[in-house]
């Protein structure tokens, strides 16, 4: 029987922290009146999403990193 070869590559150690790091544990309430959140169910019917909660994050993180960015501080 052949042995692996061990391929030169990322510390197993380095890739379970990050993956702990990127663990979900903290929640977030949202709350939607009836216009929004027909609004959401549209989109999601019309472009396919059936993951509500990654739409969500998603459009949440893009907004917050761009106004981040756009109001980064100067030094003069």
């Amino acid at each position: 029987m052949a042995r692996r070869k061990k391929i030169p590559g990322v510390d197993p150690e380095y890739l379970a922290k990050q993956k702990l790091m990127l663990l979900r544990k903290n929640r977030y309430v949202l709350y939607f009146n009836d216009s929004e959140l027909s609004a959401i169910d549209e989109y999601c019917t019309r472009f396919g999403v059936r993951a509500k909660s990654s739409l969500m994050r998603q459009a949440i993180m893009e907004k917050v990193l761009s106004e981040l960015d756009e109001n980064h501080p100067t030094l003069f």
